[in-house]
């Protein structure tokens, strides 16, 4: 049995203040490196236009291209060192869909779950998440990219707005887990069918909405160094858990240590940094 996590990879430039540098990025990028150490049958599907991309992957031999006429591209800006929590983004919202005929050749014959990690509101069209449904296994969904939508132009990029959507209650309807920050919860509410929301606040820490409401205190970090990609990470680090059939609050305790760890190193999780 393979967990599958689905999600464009992403050609990335982060500024932190007068300091510019190249990333590769995406969650399905983040996620299979706390994957690669604690639920190690998985097989990540990426959508992009340069194969190269996944290279840099913990395990070439677990991931998939879906080769596409164009590449996720994000700008990161950050103030500071001293200020990581700030961030403007910008991304060239490329259109790049995964259809449900790009996933049936190379979907394992058995599969434990299904991770999908929208970055736009492009990336999973409404058919392709009723055809994973129909495979009844657990759906975790990262909620944030169904939200975005281009803002205002600059040069050939655009800056990020979330909006709401019509069509978002019967795409959500049966998933198992959504995962979303206060912000985004506000916007959409919490009248949803589905098995569990798990709402990341930063600092604040996160709380899951199940049978009843947890709160989960976050894990204070020694060293703030490294913020990009935290919220994948959390989400990983929750669903590897799930699958070992933890409960949600142990699940959410253990997400927000590994999430603590990732923030004190550049890059995405290490476990041996």
């Amino acid at each position: 049995m393979t967990l599958v996590v689905i999600g464009p990879v992403t050609h990335d430039l982060v500024v932190i203040g007068d300091e510019e540098s190249h990333k590769i990025g995406g969650a399905t990028y983040f996620q299979s490196f706390v994957f690669e150490e604690f639920y190690n049958d998985y097989l990540a599907i990426v959508n992009c236009s340069d194969e190269r991309l996944i290279e840099e992957f913990p395990s070439k031999d677990k991931v998939k291209a879906i080769m596409k006429e164009n590449t996720h591209f994000f700008i990161n800006k950050y103030p500071s060192r001293d200020d990581l929590n700030t961030r403007v983004q910008l991304s060239n919202f490329a259109n790049i869909p995964i259809l449900p005929e790009d996933l049936e050749e190379i979907l394992p014959s058995q599969i434990d779950g299904f991770v999908l990690n929208p970055l736009n509101r492009y990336d999973f069209p409404a058919e392709t998440v009723e055809y994973l449904k129909g495979f009844g296994v657990p759906i975790f969904l990262s909620i944030q990219g169904f939200l975005r939508l281009p803002g205002v132009q600059a040069n050939e990029n655009y800056t990020i707005k979330l909006s709401d959507f019509d069509e978002l209650a019967s795409i959500l309807s049966g998933v198992d887990v959504i995962f979303l920050d206060e912000s985004e919860k506000n916007m959409i509410g919490t009248d949803y069918d589905v098995g569990e929301m798990v709402i990341t606040n930063g600092s604040h820490g996160s709380r899951i909405i199940s049978d009843s409401e947890i709160k989960i205190d976050a894990v204070p970090c020694v060293n703030l160094v490294d913020t990009t990609g935290c919220g994948d990470t959390y989400m990983a680090a929750y669903v590897s858990q799930r699958l070992l059939l933890k409960s949600p609050k142990t699940a959410g305790k253990f997400a927000s240590r590994i999430a603590s760890e990732k923030i004190e190193n550049f890059g995405p999780y290490n476990f041996n940094k």
